[in-house]
């Protein structure tokens, strides 16, 4: 049985199942990359700083690329023994070099190695859920574009509200995914403060240069407090955060491809190739993906909650609990990444159908504001003028008719102001093509949004 690294005070091994319970190893070892990354820019500095003679710094630097490169080619396997992935490396690499491999976790704990890999995990996923954020934004632009005199029923409560476009739709979806990304690029920035040359909790008595393994690990700073640097996992709840809110978007989209594909909508057909069918009913064609995504969403919600719960009574300090920092995170990354992609796949591949969305439009009315807005310019208090448009409205229920079918003479017996311009005014593509103002849902200004949005893609 390996001998662990921290034995020498231990007069017995530990327990099999103590072993199991405290083992990380299950999970951390996606961290193999960044744990690395640190010990490599750790053992420069410390032949820099001639902590240790500069050839075993050289040793170890060259030795655990090697590890890496081996990692990466399947060709080691982790120990349970050595409990997690820093243990592991470190072990290997004293079965490789010898004495001078101990000598590395000079001037370092676990407490500030294991804090700096996850600032370093954090950081490069950040970066990955922004590339699939802005993928998504991409593929929903291109859809507007096609989509910017698609007439569909803007909704609240549920109910047919006012006329909008597909387009105008979409937009609302990437101006969510943009804050998104500024989410995700303020955990960066939350992310961005290096842990190492904290030790447990009071730093080292070595001369370690922590701006040089910060300018090594592309930091662009380093925490002042070393009980802080240690027990700081705000970054990974914001992190959570950021994914929950994320998640929450992708969740009311989804709603909205469930209703959109129902037989009562019929606005959207999905693709085969994104939705399953019965085991039972041979007709049907279900929206799984986009339930799933929406299913998804409560379980990232409990990944914030969960390590909210962990760090809320702790003292200063590192404490154990905060190992239960790392399967959180890595679930909440698993499952937005695959939502991310496989939504985007869904939505590339819809099937609009234009008829449907206008015969919602024209059938729900839709265009009543506008109705009551003919009046308004025509000296009617707006007041009044609801009044008027609600009697036509149910004159239109009573009778099973839709604004646009009313003749004049049953607009006349509502009110006699009213003459034949009302047809000009009602049409559902003049409904929206005079809502043109910054954020309306006119052709003209949702061209100017998606081209202002293509523009800035690149720079989010």
């Amino acid at each position: 049985m390996a001998k662990k690294l921290w034995s020498g005070r231990f007069q017995k091994e530990t327990d099999a199942l103590t072993d199991d319970f405290n083992s990380s190893i299950s999970f951390d070892a996606r961290l193999y990359q960044q744990d690395i990354k640190g010990s490599i820019a750790h053992a420069k500095m410390l032949g820099k700083q001639k902590v240790i003679p500069q050839e075993d710094a050289d040793l170890i630097v060259e030795s655990l690329k090697q590890i890496l490169s081996d990692i990466q080619d399947n060709k080691i396997e982790f120990s349970e023994q050595m409990e997690d992935i820093h243990m592991n490396i470190e072990s290997i690499l004293i079965d490789r070099i010898g004495d001078v491999g101990k000598k590395l976790h000079t001037g370092r704990s676990r407490n500030d190695q294991v804090a700096t890999d996850m600032h370093l995990y954090v950081k490069d996923i950040c970066l990955l859920i922004i590339n699939d954020i802005k993928e998504l934004i991409s593929t929903l632009l291109d859809l507007a574009a096609k989509h910017t005199e698609t007439i569909v029923p803007g909704y609240t409560h549920l109910q047919r509200a006012q006329p909008i476009t597909f387009a105008h739709q979409l937009m609302a979806y990437v101006e969510m995914l943009k804050r998104d990304i500024k989410r995700f690029r303020q955990v960066c920035e939350m992310a961005d403060s290096l842990p190492l040359g904290a030790g447990a909790l009071a730093t080292t008595t070595y001369p370690l240069d922590r701006y040089f393994v910060a300018k090594e690990l592309n930091f662009s700073s380093v925490y002042l407090n070393s009980l802080d640097a240690v027990s700081d996992r705000d970054f990974c709840i914001d992190f959570l955060e950021a994914v929950s809110i994320t998640m929450m978007h992708l969740s009311r989209f989804s709603e909205e491809i469930v209703l959109w594909c129902s037989s009562e909508f019929h606005f959207i057909t999905l693709d085969d190739a994104f939705s399953t069918g019965s085991s039972i009913m041979p007709q049907k064609k279900n929206p799984d993906i986009a339930e799933l995504v929406r299913g998804k969403t409560g379980r990232t919600y409990g990944d914030l909650i969960s390590l909210l719960s962990t760090m809320k009574g702790l003292p200063l300090a590192y404490n154990k609990d905060m190992q239960e920092d790392k399967e959180p995170v890595f679930d909440a990354f698993d499952t937005i990444e695959i939502c991310l992609k496989t939504f985007n796949k869904m939505i590339a591949t819809i099937t609009v159908n234009k008829d449907a969305m206008y015969d919602a439009a024209a059938h729900g009315f839709a265009n009543a504001t506008d109705a009551a807005d003919w009046l308004v310019k025509h000296g009617i208090p707006f007041r009044d003028a609801h009044g008027i448009v609600g009697q036509l409205v149910y004159y239109c229920i009573q009778n099973g008719k839709s604004l646009d079918k009313l003749s004049l003479e049953e607009y006349q017996k509502i009110d006699p102001i009213f003459d034949n311009t009302i047809y000009e005014a009602i049409d559902l593509h003049n409904c929206v093509s005079q809502r043109n103002i910054v954020g309306g849902p006119a052709k003209a200004t949702v061209e100017r949004a998606i081209a202002i949005n293509k523009g800035l893609l690149t720079k989010l």
